[in-house]
């Protein structure tokens, strides 16, 4: 790669103000050429302020302009197969937002297209760039915790404001999302302790609605195997009284503690004894993920959230919901 990759966002919204979008113009080697929203306003907003010379109010303009080099996804999931074979038609990489598409078998038809035509495909699972999850691997890694026998996640929080207002969302839509806020959140975790603990084999789980809230479905729990043997299971309900996100791997040897989104302490207990670690997150959270973009298609490395490993992920979430 010896130019700069120009890339071009479709659907410049909030995501993409301040947690991927500067991460695309932060990189060496890359720039942020052009911007697409349908509201053109906004999108001329987003360019301005982003220093982004093209805006668009037209994703297939934006995908064909020839000053784009690789696209970005950004949009609400039910779009993102559509826009997805459209840039694989034009021949150029692409990374797409989680989840990567509302079903599994969505998910498959991407991967496929991209595969056919040869076309690097990445997704932003980012959270298996991050340093502080890299921590956890290379304690897992070293032995510290033994032989991984468990891994659990309890995810709760409150319904917000919009929820009990009845306000339209298309998170908790079950058009665009069946099970709401699983679809948006849970999927980092699970797609995290995949990349932690090998693929899964086998996987179970049950969902519902128990608010009334909205069409999509707001409490599920899950268990499932990894391909080397340890289980995992989790509990997730969006109508709690309280927020928690609490981790755990359970180890032969010893246990680590960790959330998935709230950006605290690393617990590492075995007979050494307690060890904690605080490793912040960048600004722009998803910076090592879109570096991690640039060494892939440098031929350095391989991307460790591809098309591939997201749609992994993908089947888990559909078997959890028995779509599957």
């Amino acid at each position: 790669m010896d130019k700069i990759i120009k890339w071009g966002i479709i659907g410049c919204g909030s995501v993409t103000e301040r947690k991927s979008g500067p991460a695309y113009y932060k990189t060496d080697g890359f720039a942020l050429q052009a911007v697409m929203r349908r509201d053109a306003e906004k999108a001329a907003d987003y360019a301005k302020r982003h220093n982004v010379p093209t805006f668009y109010t037209d994703a297939e303009a934006l995908i064909n302009d020839p000053e784009v080099g690789a696209v970005y996804i950004a949009t609400p999931p039910d779009t993102h197969r559509q826009y997805a074979l459209m840039v694989a038609k034009a021949g150029k990489p692409c990374c797409i937002e989680k989840p990567m598409a509302p079903r599994y078998e969505d998910c498959l038809a991407i991967c496929n297209d991209f595969k056919d035509k040869g076309l690097p495909l990445f997704v932003a699972y980012y959270r298996r760039s991050l340093p502080r999850f890299a921590k956890i691997a290379e304690w897992i890694s070293n032995g510290a915790v033994g032989q991984v026998r468990h891994i659990s996640w309890l995810l709760t929080r409150t319904p917000s404001a919009a929820d009990v207002s009845g306000e339209y969302n298309w998170r908790t839509d079950s058009k665009i999302a069946t099970a709401g806020y699983f679809d948006d959140l849970a999927s980092h975790g699970l797609d995290l302790f995949i990349h932690l603990l090998g693929n899964v084999i086998d996987v179970k789980g049950i969902a519902t609605n128990q608010q009334g809230l909205y069409t999509a479905k707001d409490a599920i729990t899950a268990s499932w195997m990894h391909q080397k043997g340890a289980t995992g299971s989790a509990s997730f309900n969006f109508g709690s009284h309280s927020r928690r996100d609490e981790a755990e791997i359970i180890g032969s040897k010893g246990t680590i503690r960790f959330s998935v989104f709230n950006e605290e302490r690393l617990v590492l207990e075995n007979e050494s004894g307690v060890t904690e670690v605080f490793i912040e997150n960048p600004e722009n959270i998803q910076l090592y993920h879109v570096r991690n973009i640039k060494e892939h298609l440098l031929g350095n490395a391989v991307h460790p959230s591809t098309g591939a490993t997201a749609a992994h992920t993908a089947w888990v979430m559909d078997k959890i919901l028995g779509v599957l």
